[in-house]
């Protein structure tokens, strides 16, 4: 059997790690769910989350880490690893000051910013329990702003194990606070009762603030095994820091823009007058993220330091050809995977959260609705890596801009126009981020000596994506049975339809990247 490329065993790794993440994500989202149903405690805590979220995607993992990858790259295949480790500690340092900072002034002005920004749409009670559950929340935030950087550390030094794991206890510690410290009685699930402490939707940020302290502690032993050296310093006027700042300070205001639209989702759904429209928006995008984080994020992360070394060796060819191989895999793939988990997924999100039907018929359509946009998630993704890897941050800015522009009309739109349909009308808005994903294509393939090509990816992927779904919904409504078990075989057969469609992308799942050149960097 032919040896699998580095690239390609990185992101079964990968994709397997971040499988069991969202497996853990997912008992967590049902043992909460089935706590506070759709109700305000359940928007609160899940509102709350949005400004520690932004603060903790700028300063930390989404966008340190993203644009940080290729200058350590850079400083390891050109320099040592002391230099890299240098400039990575530097760079924590700031980012810890910095999230402190911020957090702070955050903390003190918590009331006024749930009222003024988050979610105007609540009593000014339901408002002091949002700005009290954030506090909180900053606490957690505290410990990403060193977290997220450290994950960017490793991977840098092609480490990709113990990144991946550190989701995973950031999950265990959210679950041991749904089923211990949350709930006001005993919590029962199947057979098994769970003594609780009794702290209602604050058990669930305790929880958040334990996942935190996993999610760095796991990884420590990784910055051990590769000598990391602390150095307590903020000094700035490194040329490696600048260069730094230079590609960070445009992902900086991308992240920004991003976060943006998730406090506008909430915002919006707000003002709706539905109960259960933000919890329906935040875990019909939960749905969404399964597959798109096992093949477009688990790809795509993979990918970036690959891609970092070949743009330092200004090796374009595997620079091409690694995002040609990526993008057919992801086009012919996800097209498929979101029409047949549409096509049955009613049934299981009935049987999971145990909503009533109306709540069940809410979370559904508007989870059906993420799932147009899908494909368009994953390749983003490797757009967006991309063009780090190039170092050309101010074109995801520029184009993050005008995806902002489109949510925000489709979104307000929503609220004023399509009011009457609720959250789905909202979901809508995330189509802008197929937009940007097609923009984002378009500039990089023109400052290339060749065209990323995807090679009938996109007509296999969208006929793949008919008779699968089909199959899986007409499986579902004949079969003899319970509703679970036939949307389960509904989805399998016609999972197993789309493959036959889309196998020769499938088989090149396994061939990701140039593998020559793979097992150099791998051994370098």
């Amino acid at each position: 059997m032919k040896k699998l490329s580095f690239l390609t065993r990185i992101s079964l790794l990968l994709g397997f790690f971040f499988t069991l993440d969202k497996v853990l994500a997912f008992v967590r989202a049902i043992i909460i769910a089935r706590t506070f149903s759709l109700s305000f405690e359940l928007d609160a805590f899940n509102v709350a989350n949005n400004l520690p979220d932004l603060l903790a995607a700028l300063i930390s993992g989404g966008a340190l880490a993203m644009a940080f990858i290729p200058v350590l790259t850079q400083t390891l295949a050109l320099e040592n690893r002391d230099k890299a480790w240098d400039l990575f500690s530097r760079v924590a340092n700031l980012a810890f000051i910095a999230t402190a900072a911020l957090a702070i002034v955050i903390a003190i002005f918590a009331d006024q910013i749930v009222g003024f920004w988050i979610a105007p749409g609540f009593d000014l009670a339901q408002r002091h329990v949002i700005a009290n559950l954030m506090r909180l929340d900053l606490i957690a935030t505290f410990i990403f702003s060193i977290s997220g950087l450290v994950i960017a550390g490793l991977q840098a030094n092609q480490h990709f194990l113990l990144p991946a794991l550190a989701p995973i206890l950031y999950n265990v510690g959210q679950i041991f606070g749904a089923l211990f410290l949350a709930p006001k009685t005993p919590y029962t699930f199947g057979p098994v009762t769970f003594p609780s402490f009794g702290l209602g939707v604050y058990g669930l940020v305790y929880g958040v603030i334990l996942g935190a302290v996993m999610h760095l502690a796991i990884q420590i032993p990784g910055l051990i095994h590769y000598g990391f050296r602390w150095t307590p310093s903020i000094r700035i006027n490194d040329p490696a820091i600048i260069e730094v700042f230079k590609v960070v300070g445009p992902r900086l205001l991308t992240v920004f823009g991003v976060q943006l639209m998730f406090v506008a989702r909430d915002n919006l759904a707000s003002r709706l007058g539905q109960t259960g429209a933000i919890s329906s928006l935040t875990y019909g995008w939960m749905i969404m993220q399964v597959p798109e984080t096992l093949l477009g994020t688990a790809i795509a992360t993979a990918m970036l330091p690959t891609l970092s070394e070949f743009a330092a060796r200004a090796d374009w060819s595997g620079f091409r050809q690694t995002i040609d191989k990526a993008l057919q895999v992801l086009i012919a793939l996800t097209l498929p995977a979101g029409a047949i988990m549409a096509a049955g997924m009613h049934p299981l999100i009935r049987a999971a959260f145990h909503f009533d039907e109306a709540g069940t018929n809410l979370m559904t359509t508007t989870a059906r609705v993420y799932m147009l946009t899908l494909c368009g998630y994953a390749i983003q993704e490797v757009a967006a890596r991309a063009l780090y890897a190039r170092k050309e941050a101010m074109i995801p800015l520029a184009t993050i801009v005008i995806r902002l522009i489109i949510y925000l009309g489709i979104g307000i739109s929503a609220v004023v126009f399509f009011r009457p349909i609720g959250a789905p009308a909202i979901a809508v808005a995330e189509l802008s981020l197929t937009v940007e994903a097609i923009i984002m294509f378009a500039i990089l393939n023109r400052r290339m000596k060749e065209p990323v090509g995807i090679n009938g990816a996109l007509l296999k992927g969208l006929a793949a994506a008919l008779f699968g779904g089909v199959t899986a919904y007409v499986l579902a409504l004949m079969l003899p049975g319970g509703a679970v078990i036939t949307a389960i075989i509904g989805m399998a057969v016609g999972t197993v339809v789309a493959l036959l469609i889309v196998q020769r992308e499938f088989r090149l799942l396994f061939k990701l990247g140039k593998d020559e050149s793979q097992e150099s960097l791998a051994a370098a």
